[in-house]
């Protein structure tokens, strides 16, 4: 299986052409699609959407990344052998919570020069380079003969909450279909720092003191932060887009005062 995860839209044929590459190397792979809405570049984004989404997956299954702002320029292409889940992407940050949450037994630079270079785009990796090699390891052709092991891994600085006395300092790291603002506070960093203290969570002007275990918790259009499906601190609206009524975006302050 080859899941696809990009900024590509769905406007274009940018993904589908992906597609129609790593079918016709391996025309049974099942492909799965986890979002093409990440905002265009935004590797932090990329890099939480990945982290939250390939544990749910078989062992084996290849993670085809292609946010890539970088393309054609010195950031390298590289393929991620975990025990459980290979990777292919960009190093310039996407695979930050892979390295930091799996044990990674191999890091390979994929060799461009196997690849006919008047027919490899400047702009457009994801179809030229990044899908024929992924295609060719979910058929189970080695790391090794389609790179060469590398030990550089690039990894986003400040990719957890900002932490001092008292303060747990959290932003907004994407805003979903719904207008849910999505933070980079874990449940798990949460209930490290805070334990059983009281506090309070400062967001658009707005304060909440509790984190709710679901929407039912609260009336019909009222604010309320709960830790979403991927783990993650959320704020959000009943039946209603808390973007436009806080009027916050990505990099919003989400700052949590433990009392």
């Amino acid at each position: 299986m080859i899941t696809l995860l990009t900024d590509f839209g769905d406007r274009g044929g940018y993904a589908g052409i992906m597609k129609g590459v790593i079918l016709a190397i391996n025309p049974r792979c099942p492909i799965v699609d986890i979002t093409h809405h990440i905002a265009p570049g935004n590797i932090e984004e990329a890099a939480f959407v990945l982290g939250s989404a390939y544990p749910f997956f078989p062992e084996h299954t290849v993670h085809l990344v292609v946010v890539d702002p970088g393309v054609g320029g010195s950031r390298k292409p590289i393929m991620v052998e975990s025990e459980r889940h290979r990777f292919v992407g960009p190093d310039n940050g996407v695979f930050s919570l892979v390295f930091a949450r799996e044990r990674v037994t191999r890091v390979w630079e994929i060799d461009t020069d196997r690849f006919d270079a008047s027919r490899v785009s400047a702009t457009f990796h994801g179809r030229d380079i990044f899908a024929p090699v992924a295609a060719r390891l979910s058929l189970g052709v080695p790391a090794g003969s389609l790179g060469r092991e590398s030990h550089a891994r690039v990894r986003l600085e400040k990719l957890e909450p900002e932490v001092s006395e008292g303060t747990i300092k959290a932003r907004v790291i994407a805003v979903d279909h719904f207008g849910n603002l999505v933070s980079n506070l874990s449940q798990d960093l949460f209930m490290r720092l805070a334990g059983s203290r009281p506090f309070r969570i400062a967001v658009g002007g707005r304060l909440l003191g509790n984190i709710s275990r679901s929407y039912g918790d609260v009336g019909e259009g009222e604010v309320l932060a709960l830790f979403g499906s991927s783990g993650l601190l959320e704020i959000s609206v009943r039946n209603g887009d808390c973007q436009k009524m806080l009027r916050v975006t990505r990099g919003a302050p989400v700052e949590i005062m433990l009392l």
